[in-house]
């Protein structure tokens, strides 16, 4: 397969509505779902890869479409360091971060998809993993829930088998800390003392406040706490670090090993939350992976499990997946018959590339 070249990309939405006004502290949740990258070659073999159907999708379908297709167009879809490098020559002066990342993630995880599918393997065996089988944790307890939902959502997570939970705080739009311990303690007394609980706090506090929080909930033995102030507050996030009792996890809006290597020398995580449909695909997030390797920190990708769970089957140092109940849905429209949780794993299938079927008559009838 010497001579396998890329010939062109198909870029498409695949979207859906979620439930009903879902908040969480800081935006409402409005159409949800992928810009998928389908890239093909011309040895009849194409590659899936996508990122978020958010604000800027026209955008990034058009970095896909008007800059990298053409090129990338007649090269191998093997030289993903060469590709990587030769589209951030292009893309650096108007897209270190943001819309333009999230449209080299979406080709490149294409392109390893790929590669899977041309030697006949999986991703993460193809990456040095041994076991399909990952932990996962079911993500949702939106701030708009009140608090009966939000426990019912809770003690559904954990009869459906999960062992770890995560719910949101910052209720209100974070200006009721006194409610968010109350929902806290709602959920630890309804799934009991052995159901791992996480929360989310989405960027919402200032140190002061999201130190106040964490020293009140510490008896509940939570997991992590993430996200407590704005991503791009390092100094902010090192010092709640600092002064709370629990793992801090963050890294979801990060870019780049750079981003996470001025994260980590800052000591400002414990659980990097790194997402590969933003931060690059496949090839930035192996040197990502290394460089939290690197500061003995855990690895734990935000949401999009049927993307990271080859990266974290591979990686030593690979915490866990996020389910977050939010894109069930998209996943179903866009893949056929796609893996799901089950007991708190998820196990990767033993086919080559992603191990993921396009859902070509949905995306036919109703994709964009």
């Amino acid at each position: 397969m010497k001579d396998i070249k890329i010939t062109g990309m198909d870029v498409f939405f695949c979207t859906c509505m979620p439930g009903v006004g879902l908040e969480d502290s800081t935006r409402a949740i409005g159409e949800t779902g992928y810009i998928v990258a389908n890239v093909h070659t011309n040895a009849g073999i194409s590659g899936v890869g996508l990122t978020y159907f958010e604000a800027g999708n026209n955008a990034i379908r058009s970095f896909i479409k008007e800059v990298i297709e053409p090129l990338v167009i007649g090269m191998s879809p093997f030289e993903t360091e060469v590709i990587y490098e030769k589209v951030l020559c292009v893309i650096r002066g108007v897209g270190r971060k943001g819309l333009a990342f999230c449209a080299l993630s979406a080709v490149d995880i294409a392109l390893w998809d790929i590669k899977g599918k041309v030697f006949g393997m999986p991703v993460f065996r193809l990456l040095g993993g041994s076991s399909p089988v990952v932990p996962v944790y079911a993500s949702g307890g939106w701030t708009s829930h009140s608090v009966k939902a939000l426990v019912e959502e809770a003690a559904g997570f954990v009869e459906a088998g999960f062992k770890m939970i995560k719910i949101k705080v910052g209720v209100e739009g974070g200006k009721n800390i006194k409610e968010d311990i109350r929902r806290v303690e709602a959920v630890r007394r309804a799934i009991g003392p052995d159901i791992r609980l996480a929360v989310d706090a989405n960027n919402v506090w200032k140190t002061g406040e999201a130190i106040q929080f964490a020293k009140a909930v510490k008896d509940f033995d939570l997991v992590f706490f993430e996200e407590p102030v704005i991503a791009d507050d390092i100094p902010g996030l090192a010092h709640c670090r600092r002064m709370i009792d629990m793992p801090l996890a963050t890294g979801e809006h990060e870019y780049t090993r750079y981003g996470i290597r001025e994260l980590l020398d800052a000591g400002a995580a414990d659980i990097v939350q790194v997402d590969g449909c933003k931060s690059g695909g496949y090839t930035e997030m192996l040197k990502i992976i290394s460089v939290i390797q690197a500061h003995n920190a855990y690895f734990a990708p935000h949401c999009q499990e049927l993307m990271h769970m080859h990266l974290v089957a591979a990686a030593t140092n690979g915490l866990t997946l996020e389910a977050l109940n939010l894109f069930a849905k998209p996943n179903e429209c866009t893949f056929l018959d796609p893996p799901k949780p089950v007991n708190g794993t998820i196990t990767i299938p033993e086919l080559p590339g992603l191990g993921l079927t396009l859902n070509d008559d949905w995306i036919r009838k109703n994709a964009k």
